[in-house]
């Protein structure tokens, strides 16, 4: 198969247009958008300056209401009124942790919901953003996987989750104001629920949005996106998005991967390794992130860390690798590694000249750290019985 072949999926899409109602001008590219003004009456000499004004609007100010968008004629903003609105996914609750993180539950066209995650921490604030509504990949250690895929988000999902989390953090600059570059949101992460790779389009024009220096203007270096490794898609990344990349690794053969990322079946770790030694961006200044999650008894061994090394250098990629504590759900098959062990294998890989930060959980209070996002209702939905026997109790 080609870097270039799309992945395909069987999910559910929905139409950019609902058959009877306003188009959402949120998440349309610049040229998307400048169609749909064409094609509803704006004068196509006028379209480009329209599309830079209106977006300055939305993603620069977070300005919902055509009425407030003043350097528009009265009499076109009332147009754009009747025909486009600006919306993006509702909160339907907002929890916040003892240690300041924030976890939202937010509802997006059908009544699903996904969960989207904020992590302030000294002089930056990540925003762990969903693109899909469930998940196809059942990795055994993620509770996420335990919840069956439903659809892709649309670019205007993935993008509405960063102006929801600017609205809460009230971070919109006012205009004709002097510009404050204190950043609470200065970072994505794309580690929400579901598979960005298998998204790709939308995720892609959703980043563009956020990547654009007239609206959101986040660097691409500030935007990193996590996969567990679908190979064809690896490539594309560097090329139409060119953010950082990082891989859910978490297992140094394949007969481990099988079971702890089911997708290794497909593409196999020295597939998967080889992509990374080709990708365009990796560089000692652009390094690719190898998370490793910390299973007690699975993949945390001395001869783990060895191995692991040695596949890193073999192919010669600029690595670091994040070593995250399990973070346990209700009914996990597995339980955290002990900090000796943790620091161990972390010390292992300092040696061999890599960084090894270990990540802090985040979160675990309110079940939103690393691997524990599932969306509240989901859970409520099943009786105790079936909670009690997914738990093995």
């Amino acid at each position: 198969m080609s870097a270039k072949a799309p992945i395909t999926q069987d999910v559910m899409t929905i139409p950019r247009k609902l058959p009877e109602g306003p188009i959402n001008l949120v998440g349309l590219t610049r040229a998307q958008m400048r169609e749909v003004l064409i094609e509803n009456g704006t004068p196509e000499k006028q379209a480009k300056m329209r599309v830079g004004q209106i977006w300055q609007w939305i993603y620069q100010w977070g300005v919902r209401d055509f009425a407030e968008m003043t350097n528009l004629a009265k009499t076109y903003r009332a147009d754009l009124a009747e025909k486009f609105v600006i919306e993006i996914p509702e909160v339907v609750s907002r929890q916040v942790s003892e240690d300041g993180t924030r976890k939202y539950l937010v509802r997006i066209a059908g009544g699903h919901e996904v969960e989207v995650v904020y992590i302030p921490e000294e002089g930056r604030g990540t925003l762990c953003v969903s693109s899909q509504v469930g998940c196809t990949l059942t990795c055994s250690f993620c509770h996420t996987g335990t919840q069956k895929l439903v659809r892709n988000l649309t670019s205007a999902e993935i993008v509405g989750q960063i102006m929801m989390a600017r609205d809460d953090l009230e971070e919109w600059p006012v205009p004709g104001e002097p510009k404050d570059e204190t950043r609470l949101l200065s970072n994505i992460v794309l580690m929400g629920m579901g598979e960005p790779l298998y998204n790709f389009d939308n995720v892609r024009d959703a980043m563009k949005i956020a990547m654009d220096p007239e609206g959101i203007s986040l660097s691409r270096r500030r935007i990193t996106l996590s996969t567990s490794g679908v190979v064809p898609e690896i490539a594309r990344t560097a090329e139409e998005i060119g953010c950082l990349l990082a891989i859910s690794f978490h297992a140094t053969t394949d007969e481990t991967r099988d079971i702890l990322v089911p997708i290794n079946k497909r593409w196999k770790i020295k597939e998967l390794l080889q992509a990374l030694a080709d990708y365009p961006r990796a560089s000692n200044s652009e390094r690719i992130t190898f998370e490793y999650v910390m299973l007690e008894g699975v993949n945390d061994t001395k001869e783990d860390a060895h191995r692991l090394i040695e596949l890193i250098k073999e192919y010669n990629i600029p690595a670091k690798i994040n070593l995250i504590p399990f973070n346990e759900w209700p009914g996990a098959p597995y339980k955290r590694s002990s900090g000796n062990r943790i620091h161990a294998f972390a010390d292992i890989i300092y040696k061999a000249g890599y960084a090894s930060p270990i990540r802090t959980p985040r979160g675990e209070d309110i079940m939103a750290a690393c691997g524990q996002l599932k969306s509240a209702t989901e859970r409520a939905r099943k009786s105790r019985k079936q909670i009690e026997a997914e738990a093995g109790l």
